[in-house]
C-alpha cells in the first residue's frame, strides 16, 4: 500500500506527462497535420485552426482549401481558378459567404403575377412590371421602399410586361400589351422620368408586343410594327423613336424607320436587344454570303446553333394538307430516307426511346432532382477570358471611371440658339436648337452597334437569333411633308391614264411568297444561329462580349411539315453562351433548369449576367444561381409558383431580385451584406445551398495538385 508521501510524487507524474503529450501535438509536422486535417470539412478546418498558431498557419494552407473548393462545390477539377485570382481560400468564402442566398424582403405590393424586374445602371433603383397592370419603381436600399409608381391600365393596357432603364438612370422605358381580342398582338411602349417625379415623356406604338422594346441610346429608343404581306408571310419594322416627343414644329421629326426585315412561316422579330459591336468589321466576302437568302434556313449551318408570345392570332388556318411558301423546310424527308425513331424529348439534347432510359443520368441530392451537367465553356472561352483579365490588370480599369463617361452623356438643360428668321421659316427655326444638336450628338457619339433579336424562318415559334450590325445612325432634322394635294391628284390622273392604255389591268402585285422576288425591299440579316428549339429568354453580359440565351429544345430528328405545327419541346431548359465577336457558341448548360408549358403556352423566362454569376428564373418554383467561370450551380431560390424573372444588382452583385406568380417580389442579399445591415442571417430564410457540407472520405491526390494556381 503506497504511503501518502508518495501521492504527491505520482499526481506530478502524471501532469508532467500530460505536458509532456500535449506538447508533442505542438510539434507535429506539418506534414502529418496536413494528412489530419485533409479529412475535415470547412466548418471544423476553421475550428481546429483556432487552437493555436501553428494549427491556424497550417488550417490556411491553400491546397487544403483548393481541395475543399472543388470537392464542395463539385467542380471539374479540370476547370482553373479564375484568371486574376491566387487564393483558393478567398475563392471558397466568395462562393460561401458573398453570393446572395438570405431572404431579407418579400416585397407584396402587386396583386398579380410579376413578370419583369430590371435594375438601373447605378444600383439605387429597380423597377417590377406586372399583370395587375401597374410598374413599380423601388429604392434597392434595404429595406427595399416604392419610390414612383403608374397604373398603366388608365392607357388601356392590360398588364405591363418589360422594364428598362437607360445609360444615365434618368428615363424608363415601360413595354406592356394592350386590351383587345384574344388574337391581338398589340402592344405599347411609354418612357417615364425619372427626375423631378414620374412624368410620361412619350408613348409609342409596338407590334408585336413580345418586341418588348429597348434603348438604343440614351435618348432613343426602338420600337417595333408588324405587317402581313400574305398568308404567313409579314414584314417586321423597327423604329428609332425619341424619347422625349415635344416639338414645337409638325415638321420635326421624332421617330425614322431603322430596319425592315422579310418574315416566312408565320415567324416574326422578337426580344429585340441592342449590343456593342466589339468584332472587327467582317470581308466583303463573308458580308455577301449573309446577305443570300438571309431567311431561308438552308444557307445557315445546323452546327451553329410569364409572358406568353404573340403568335395566336396565327394559329387559327387549318394546317390539313398545308405546304409551306418559299424554300422547302430543312429535315424534309424524301422516299429513300426511313422516318425518324420517336425519341421522347425528356431533356435537353439527351433523347431516349424509353422514357426509362431518360433519367439514368439524373442524380439525387438532398433536396429533390438535380442536374448533372454545369456550364461548359470551349477552350476559346477559357482564352479569351484570361487574357481579358490580364488586359484589365494591365490597365487598371475601374467602375469609377466607367460611371464618370456614362454621367457625361446626361444632358443639361438646353436653352434655344439665336437664329436669323429673314433667313429661314418658323420650322427651320425650330430645329436650330442646342436640343437637336444634342439629340444629333446622342446618335453620333456611339460606336457600332449589334442589334440582336430572336425569330424563325421553319416555324412561327422563335428558334434563331438574328444579328445585324448598326453601323452610324443619323436622326433626320425635317420631315419631308411629301407632295402637295395639287400634285399628289396629278399623280392619280397620270396612273389612270396609264391603266387605260394597259386596257385597264392594273399593275401585278409582287409575289410576297417568294423571297429572292422581293429581297431588294427589305434588309438583310447579317447572321443567324439556329439553336433549334423554342427560345425563352435572353441577357447579355456586362461587357457586351458574351450572350447567354434560354432555350427549350426540339428532340433529335425533328420533321417539321408544317409550321404552323413545331414539334415538341423539351421540359428542360439549355442555356447557350455566344461569343458575340465571332458569333459562335462557346460555351452550353444542358439540362439547366425546368420548364412545363408546351409550344402553345410556353412563355418568357428572363435570364441575368453579372461578371461573377449567372442566374435566371424556371417553371419548377425556383430561381437558380450559377458561377459564370466555374459553371457549377450555387443555389436555388424558392418561390410557390413560376419564377419569371432575375435581376442583378450591377453595382452590387451580393443583391439579387427574384419574381414570380406568386404575386411576390423576393430580395436575396448575401451572408456579407447582411451582417454589414446589421442583422442577423439565421433570423432570415435561406435559399437552397448546392454544395456539400460534410466531411470527406477521400484522400487529397484525387484533385490534380498545381503549386503555380495556389
Amino acid at each position: 500500500m503506497e504511503s501518502e508521501e508518495d501521492r504527491p510524487d505520482s499526481t506530478s507524474s502524471s501532469s508532467d506527462a500530460s505536458t509532456e503529450t500535449n506538447s508533442n501535438w505542438y510539434y507535429l509536422p506539418d506534414s502529418i497535420l496536413l494528412h489530419i486535417f485533409q479529412y475535415l470539412s470547412a466548418r471544423e478546418l476553421l475550428d481546429v485552426g483556432l487552437t493555436c498558431r501553428s494549427w491556424l498557419r497550417v488550417s490556411y494552407d491553400e491546397f487544403l482549401w483548393k481541395d475543399l473548393f472543388y470537392y464542395n462545390f463539385k467542380i471539374d477539377p479540370s476547370v482553373k481558378i479564375v484568371p486574376g485570382k491566387t487564393s483558393w481560400l478567398a475563392e471558397y468564402k466568395r462562393l460561401s459567404y458573398h453570393t446572395p442566398v438570405v431572404q431579407t424582403e418579400v416585397l407584396k405590393e402587386h396583386s398579380h403575377q410579376v413578370l419583369h424586374v430590371s435594375f438601373a445602371h447605378n444600383g439605387k433603383m429597380f423597377a417590377t412590371c406586372s399583370k395587375d397592370g401597374y410598374v413599380l419603381v423601388w429604392d434597392s436600399n434595404y429595406p427595399a421602399s416604392i419610390k414612383y409608381y403608374h397604373d398603366m391600365k388608365t392607357f388601356s393596357w392590360k398588364y405591363t410586361q418589360f422594364s428598362q432603364f437607360n445609360q444615365s438612370d434618368t428615363l424608363l422605358l415601360v413595354s406592356g400589351v394592350h386590351f383587345g381580342t384574344p388574337h391581338s398582338t398589340s402592344g405599347e411602349i411609354a418612357v417615364f422620368s425619372l427626375q423631378a417625379g414620374f412624368n410620361l415623356q412619350c408613348r409609342v406604338m409596338n407590334k408585336p408586343y413580345d418586341i418588348f422594346g429597348t434603348w438604343y441610346s440614351d435618348r432613343h429608343l426602338l420600337s417595333g410594327d408588324l405587317h402581313w404581306l400574305a398568308h404567313l408571310v409579314s414584314t417586321s419594322i423597327l423604329w428609332l423613336n425619341k424619347a422625349s416627343q415635344e416639338s414645337d414644329s409638325e415638321l420635326v421629326p421624332i421617330m425614322d424607320q431603322l430596319y425592315k426585315f422579310y418574315n416566312c412561316n408565320a415567324s416574326s422579330i422578337r426580344a429585340v436587344m441592342v449590343a456593342n459591336c466589339l468584332a472587327p468589321s467582317p470581308p466583303e466576302v463573308e458580308a455577301a454570303s449573309f446577305e443570300s437568302g438571309a431567311w431561308t434556313s438552308k444557307d445557315h449551318p445546323s452546327n451553329e446553333r410569364g409572358n406568353p408570345p404573340s403568335h395566336t392570332e396565327i394559329n387559327n388556318p387549318s394546317s390539313s394538307g398545308y405546304s409551306s411558301p418559299g424554300p422547302s423546310t430543312e429535315h424534309a424527308l424524301t422516299e429513300d430516307e426511313e422516318p425518324p425513331e420517336v425519341l421522347h424529348p425528356v431533356s435537353s439534347r439527351l433523347q431516349c426511346s424509353t422514357l426509362e432510359g431518360a433519367f439514368l443520368n439524373w442524380r439525387r441530392l438532398g433536396d429533390g432532382m438535380d442536374y448533372a451537367c454545369p456550364i461548359q465553356y470551349n477552350a476559346e472561352y477559357r482564352q479569351v477570358e484570361t487574357q481579358g483579365k490580364r488586359e484589365n490588370a494591365a490597365g487598371g480599369t475601374s467602375d469609377d471611371s466607367d460611371s464618370e463617361e456614362i454621367r457625361s452623356i446626361v444632358p443639361d438643360d438646353v436653352e434655344l440658339d439665336e437664329v436669323d428668321e429673314a433667313s429661314s421659316g418658323i420650322s427651320d427655326a425650330s430645329m436650330e436648337t442646342e436640343e437637336c444638336a444634342s439629340e444629333s450628338d446622342d446618335l453620333s457619339e456611339h460606336a457600332e452597334k449589334y442589334l440582336i433579336f430572336t425569330t424563325g424562318s421553319k416555324t412561327y415559334t422563335p428558334h434563331q437569333i438574328g444579328f445585324k450590325r448598326i453601323k452610324s445612325v443619323s436622326f433626320p432634322r425635317k420631315m419631308d411633308p411629301g407632295p402637295s394635294l395639287r400634285e399628289r391628284l396629278a399623280e392619280r390622273e397620270r396612273e389612270r391614264e396609264r391603266e387605260k392604255q394597259n386596257a385597264g389591268v392594273p399593275r401585278p402585285e409582287p409575289n410576297w411568297l417568294v423571297y429572292e422576288e422581293v429581297a431588294d425591299r427589305f434588309d438583310k440579316v447579317d447572321h443567324l444561329i439556329d439553336l433549334h428549339g423554342h427560345i425563352i429568354g435572353m441577357g447579355l453580359s456586362p461587357d457586351h462580349r458574351y450572350l447567354y440565351v434560354n432555350s427549350r429544345p426540339w428532340p433529335r430528328g425533328y420533321v417539321i411539315k408544317n409550321p404552323l405545327d413545331p414539334p415538341p419541346i423539351a421540359q428542360e431548359i439549355d442555356i447557350h453562351v455566344i461569343d458575340l465577336v465571332t458569333l459562335k457558341e462557346v460555351g452550353t448548360m444542358l439540362r439547366a433548369h425546368k420548364a412545363y408549358t408546351p409550344n402553345n403556352e410556353c412563355f418568357f423566362i428572363f435570364l441575368d449576367v453579372c461578371n461573377e454569376y449567372v442566374a435566371s428564373g424556371a417553371e419548377d418554383k425556383h430561381g437558380y444561381l450559377w458561377d459564370r467561370h466555374y459553371g457549377v450551380c450555387l443555389a436555388k431560390f424558392p418561390h410557390v409558383d413560376v419564377v419569371n424573372s432575375v435581376a442583378f444588382n450591377p453595382r452590387d452583385p451580393e443583391m439579387l431580385v427574384t419574381t414570380s406568380d406568386d404575386y411576390t417580389v423576393k430580395v436575396w442579399r448575401s451572408r456579407s451584406k447582411v451582417k454589414h445591415l446589421g442583422l442577423e442571417d439565421r433570423n432570415f430564410p435561406r435559399g437552397l445551398e448546392v454544395r456539400r457540407k460534410t466531411a470527406r472520405c477521400r484522400s487529397r491526390s484525387s484533385v490534380p495538385s498545381e503549386p503555380s494556381q495556389q
